[in-house]
């Protein structure tokens, strides 16, 4: 027995024999108490512990590099991590350019507002932004979302002009969106989607990108406005009479060069910019192809002309109120979540595999800022793009000063570049896009899901389906929903365990995890693995009452010795409220019908607490409240024993 051994007396007059005494820590007032859970909500990661101990010059200089994150690396800069930032900034300009010509079309904006959002967003978010790698501008999948969502709202063949200045309000929206987040630290919300719901709403969203590809490499002119794959496919095969066999040559034989490029760059990893550069490439030839053939007089489409100059201030043409603001309102809040968790994800992704860190909420304001800039200069919504960090991280980027290269080059391009693009077959954008959006199918991830977790494979599953046969709203909602009912079910039906002793030691195990862990006679032990608040109370109230009843069935079967004591393992319980410490009342009643006693187990300091304060620890008493499940067992037994003894 320890050295601080005491006794107590029990209401039936038993002496139990404490050999650690379960302490209620001093309380706090209710001031200390919620300011506590509304700091660890909102500032878990201590923002301003840097500031601590610091001198004004030191703190105003540490206020600078947290707005700026740019101040922190600049004055490190030096000539050869330039080297390494421009030859990293050209390949993905490369990349950039044919993409965001295609990508704008997806978004349906005029091609020439691709490459303004490439060119402006990046260098905001230079500044802003705290990842090294990532690389800033549309991506396939916001493209899309903004595209099918602007659509329902004005048809962009009808009525352009507004459709635009629509686009425009929804990025304006998208970065208040995003900046609010992150400067309300509320960054926690874009958590809710689940990484099974967003591989199942990526693939879904990939296949939906890659099969409205189908009108530019067809040629098809009359094409549906809507994505499930039956209107897709009704449309197709609806306008066969409109298919052209020079633009379907065109874009087949360039796609199968791109993935090839891709297949030899995933071989062989430091040909990477060979894939890196055959869009490009691929612009290039097939332009050059259709200007010497002139295959456009019959009826191949091309881009036709993009104005040169940068990017026109456009503050002016957003909606500020009315019925379009607030649909640029809805579209724009969509649009962040989405580009945010794609974006905070790539993020961290690569700043795991250079050993650094991001500041997830400080990314939310770079992405806010840099959307807003946006809306006032012609752009839509950009965010990180997964291709193209990669290709930054392979080509050996060093700073995010690619990202300002990068936007020099798409500079040159608007002012000089943009005319040889006129001759750009569509097909040959259809084809750069579908071969960008296979990899955001990951199989390899889903069969892992399966493996591991049925009910996030559902998740996965359902945010497919949604997005493939109706939209990709409703997928987006049936991946939250999912999420949610997932987060719903683990907090109102929480894991539950009865605990055996693993034989030669002390430790009390699941018996169901250790089959060799023995149950000992007249004890039953449980753990419960959650919080118990008001959703799950009454499930581990019952829980706990059919272990009990399934024991003593089995004992009455077997002529064992019954039940006389109860052990509460409350070592997983970090938090307890009014209805869980209800239900234990509850519980205990019960349990003293069927002249059971109750015990609990390594309780937490909160949840300690909250016992002392209900006055429920004075009612069972302190004695019945144990340092841990071993000691709890050792005192039952011998209780055990000492009332079997004076029984003989």
């Amino acid at each position: 027995m320890a050295s601080d051994e005491r006794e107590s007396r029990t209401g039936h007059g038993e002496v139990v024999p404490l050999v650690h005494k379960v302490e209620v820590p001093p309380k706090r007032n209710v001031f200390q108490e919620i300011g506590s859970e509304l700091w660890e909500l909102f500032f878990h990661d201590a923002p301003v512990d840097q500031f601590k101990g610091q001198t004004k010059m030191k703190k105003g200089i540490l206020s600078l590099k947290f707005i700026f994150p740019i101040l922190d690396w600049i004055p490190k800069y030096n000539y050869k991590m330039l080297i390494a930032d421009i030859i990293s900034g050209c390949t993905i300009a490369s990349l950039a350019i044919p993409q965001d010509l295609g990508y704008a079309k997806l978004a349906g904006v005029p091609p020439v507002n691709g490459l303004y959002s490439s060119f402006v967003p990046p260098l905001v978010y230079a500044v802003f932004g705290s990842s090294r790698d990532i690389a800033i501008g549309p991506v396939a999948v916001v493209s899309l979302l903004m595209g099918t969502l602007l659509k329902q709202e004005i048809d962009p063949i009808q009525d352009p002009v507004n459709y635009l200045k629509l686009a425009f309000t929804a990025t304006f929206f998208c970065g208040i969106f995003q900046a609010g987040l992150g400067v309300f630290r509320l960054g926690f919300v874009t958590e809710f989607l689940s990484h099974a719901a967003i591989v199942g709403f990526m693939a879904g969203a990939a296949i939906t990108i890659a099969l409205q590809q189908l009108k530019g490499l067809l040629n098809i002119t009359n094409f549906t406005t809507d994505t499930d794959f039956v209107s897709v496919m009704r449309s197709v095969f609806g306008h066969i009479d409109e298919w052209n066999w020079r633009s379907i040559v065109i874009g087949l034989a360039f796609l199968a060069f791109l993935i090839t490029t891709k297949t030899m760059a995933k071989k062989k990893k430091k040909l990477f910019w060979v894939s890196a550069i055959a869009p490009l490439t691929s612009v290039g030839l097939s332009t050059l192809f259709v200007f010497l053939t002139r295959v456009d007089k019959h009826g191949v489409k091309i881009v036709g002309h993009i104005k040169k100059g940068i990017n026109p201030v456009s503050i002016g043409d957003i909606f500020f109120s009315g019925s379009l603001a607030a649909a640029g309102a809805k579209v724009g809040l969509i649009a962040a979540i989405i580009a945010l968790t794609e974006g905070v994800a790539i993020g961290r992704t690569f700043a795991a595999l250079r050993d650094y860190h991001i500041d997830g909420n400080k990314e939310m304001i770079a992405f806010g800022v840099m959307n807003l800039c946006g809306s006032f200069t012609s752009c839509y919504v950009a965010t990180g793009s997964f291709s193209r960090s990669a290709v930054n991280y392979q080509s050996g980027v060093c700073t995010a000063m690619s990202n300002v290269i990068m936007a020099i080059v798409v500079l040159v391009t608007l002012l000089v570049l943009t005319p040889l693009f006129k001759y750009t077959p569509n097909c040959i954008l259809s084809a750069i896009i579908i071969s960008a959006v296979l990899s955001l199918i990951d199989l390899r991830a889903a069969l892992l899901i399966w493996k591991i977790d049925k009910f996030d494979f559902l998740a996965c599953l359902g945010a497919f389906v949604g997005v493939f046969f109706v939209s990709v709203e409703i997928g987006l909602l049936i991946a939250v929903c999912i999420s949610f009912v997932k987060i719903l079910y683990n907090v109102t039906r929480p894991h539950t365990a009865r605990l055996g002793n693993i034989p030669g030691t002390n430790v009390y195990r699941n018996v169901t995890q250790y089959p060799n862990a023995t149950l000992v006679p007249g004890i039953l032990a449980i753990r419960v693995d959650a919080a118990i608040y008001f959703s799950n109370s009454n499930y581990i109230h019952d829980k706990i009452l059919h272990y009990l009843e399934e024991e003593m069935q089995r004992l009455s079967k077997s002529d064992g010795a019954p039940i006389k004591y109860l052990i509460v393992d409350l070592t997983p319980v970090t938090n307890i409220d009014t209805s869980g410490i209800i239900a234990f009342e509850e519980l205990e009643k019960t349990l003293k019908r069927k002249n059971i006693q109750l015990a609990f187990a390594n309780p937490g300091a909160s949840v300690i607490i909250k016992l002392d304060d209900s006055k429920f620890l004075a009612h069972l008493g302190s004695e019945w409240v144990f340092f841990t499940v071993s000691e709890a067992i050792q005192v039952c037994t011998m209780l055990l024993n000492q009332s079997a003894s004076e029984q003989v």
